[in-house]
């Protein structure tokens, strides 16, 4: 049985009938929603909360969130119960999901969240209470 085999079934259910044409309304009301709930930017979102679904790179991100401004790699190891390659590549995949920023300062190398990842954890935080 097909999709649309089922979409006409429920339809057929909730209208008493189902033609071609409500069918295919239906279908085109459907891929609007699918558009308005995020359509292309819906990888990006999973790759954002993919970074944030581990706790290390959770711990991370709401360090640079409190710090309100730039941290060492060297300031976030004595505070990480994690090795130092593990931290590299929480910082790498956090920074390909958009959430860091990085620059490098000499031999050192400065991280910082971004806007979104503030944003995302003000949200979090909000939540909380509700």
């Amino acid at each position: 049985m097909s999709s649309t085999d089922r979409l006409r079934r429920y339809v057929t259910d909730e209208c008493g009938s189902c033609t071609d044409e409500d069918l295919s309304e239906r279908l085109a009301e459907l891929e609007a929603l699918n558009e308005a709930a995020g359509g292309s930017d819906v990888e990006s979102d999973v790759e954002l909360l993919s970074a944030l679904g581990n706790e290390t790179r959770y711990k991370i991100v709401r360090m640079l969130h409190a710090a309100e401004g730039e941290l060492c790699v060297c300031e976030l190891s004595p505070l990480l119960d994690v090795s130092d390659s593990a931290i590299s590549h929480a910082l790498s995949k956090l920074t390909d999901a958009g959430l860091v920023t990085r620059r490098k300062d000499g031999k050192w190398r400065m991280y910082r969240a971004t806007p979104r990842a503030n944003a995302v954890l003000v949200a979090l935080d909000g939540s909380r209470s509700l």
